[in-house]
């Protein structure tokens, strides 16, 4: 029979995670270093992945934050490796951000900062040339205008709200809403019947959407040309679902009042117009503790029970642990790869408890608990079915079983 003692799990971490986070790492249990070889899972924030060498015991992969465009996800995919993430952990902090972009923008706050700094000359100079010059930096208030929001997650949900709060007209846009995410909307957000229809009503228009096929370059030069004159836009999704030059072209015409980025480029520096900050989008220090406590609480419970929730690659999987013998499977989702687990499972003379399968895309997953301990050879079996790229057994170590009798 294969081993069911306490197992040390080894975790690798790319970046500075909260300590948040890793505390709640059980100390008997888990191994967690930024120096660690063969570990079973890694824990990373903006590092960058993409040409980095996986290490073939890694099993998982947790991402304190919500993007993964700098992990590998298709190569991950080919060796069963889910990809978790921390959707809505760092909400409030972008939409906070968000609304500080809005502010600077419409007061024109940050050309004001760079004039008053280059002041010279006494209180009474200062106060004359601060006067004198101030009326270049006439803004406009929020109450009445605008804005349209393109993609209603939980951060665009929250904008949305904290806008409709500060007097402002709000229209949002999001083919793909869920009825849960369209519950938590102010009544008072009004659906836009098409991206082409937000942008000709927007006096605001923020993104929060991710970067995809789809959406790359969705800001370009076409869509410019449908918008409002004088309008400022707010990028806090990613850089690349904008046209930078097709911004700086509508800046130039005067379609684009200001476009606030929290992705600078060399484009986008010393350009009239352009606000870039260096991407501060979840730097809080309640952000960076929310994702590192949600992810190591996903990558736990995978770990040890092989529930999966919160991946980009993966379904949502969870069952409720009634035997210590478990099998986590991970296979290409095409048929009959479930009547083979089934079948190694039977021949190894074990009954089946309790069994989950859900599929995702091409990815498919399968929990099965079983009433007695899988033998190696079962294991073995069920890892050589054609399809099947990962299976992992997770036992309850010895002196737990003890609570499923």
């Amino acid at each position: 029979m294969l081993e069911n003692q306490r197992k040390v799990f080894k975790i690798l971490t790319l970046n500075q995670i909260s300590s948040q986070g890793l505390n709640r790492f059980p100390a008997d249990d888990y191994q967690v270093s930024n120096d660690i070889s063969d570990p079973d899972a890694i824990l990373v924030r903006s590092y960058n992945m993409l040409d980095s060498q996986i290490p073939e015991s890694v099993k998982a992969i947790g991402r304190a934050g919500a993007g993964t465009n700098n992990i590998p996800i298709l190569s991950m995919n080919s060796r069963g490796i889910p990809v978790f993430n921390t959707p809505g952990a760092n909400a409030n902090a972008v939409k906070e951000l968000t609304l500080a972009g809005m502010l600077l923008a419409a007061r024109n706050l940050v050309p004001a900062l760079h004039y008053v700094e280059n002041l010279q000359g006494d209180d009474a100079a200062l106060n004359k040339q601060a006067e004198d010059g101030k009326r270049r930096f006439s803004g406009i208030e929020l109450p009445g205008r605008t804005l349209g929001i393109i993609g209603l997650g939980e951060i665009g949900r929250l904008v949305a709200n904290a806008a409709i709060k500060l007097g402002m007209k709000v229209i949002g846009y999001d083919p793909k809403i869920t009825i849960e995410s369209a519950w938590s909307l102010s009544a008072e957000v009004k659906k836009a019947h098409s991206l082409e229809d937000l942008l000709r009503r927007s006096e605001f228009i923020s993104l929060h959407i991710p970067l995809l096929d789809s959406t790359h370059h969705l800001i370009n030069d076409q869509n410019i040309q449908l918008m409002k004159q004088n309008v400022i836009l707010l990028n806090f999704s990613r850089n690349a679902v904008v046209d930078e030059e097709a911004v700086l072209a509508g800046i130039t015409a005067n379609k684009i009042r200001a476009y606030v980025s929290d992705f600078p480029s060399q484009k986008l520096q010393h350009r009239e117009g352009v606000i870039s900050l260096p991407h501060l989008g979840a730097s809080t220090q309640e952000a960076e503790e929310n994702c590192a406590v949600m992810v190591v609480n996903q990558l736990i419970d995978y770990l040890q029970n092989g529930n999966i929730t919160n991946t980009v690659n993966f379904p949502d999987i969870q069952m409720e642990r009634e035997s210590p013998y478990r099998v986590a499977v991970a296979n290409t989702n095409v048929p009959n790869i479930l009547g083979q687990i089934s079948t190694s499972v039977a021949k190894a003379g074990l009954n089946i408890h309790n069994m989950i399968n859900k599929s995702r895309g091409e990815m498919a997953y399968t929990l099965v608990d079983v009433d007695s301990p899988l033998p190696q050879h079962a294991l073995d079996e069920i890892t050589a079915i054609d399809g099947v790229l990962m299976a992992r057994y997770l036992p309850v170590p010895e002196f737990m079983q003890k609570n499923y009798r």
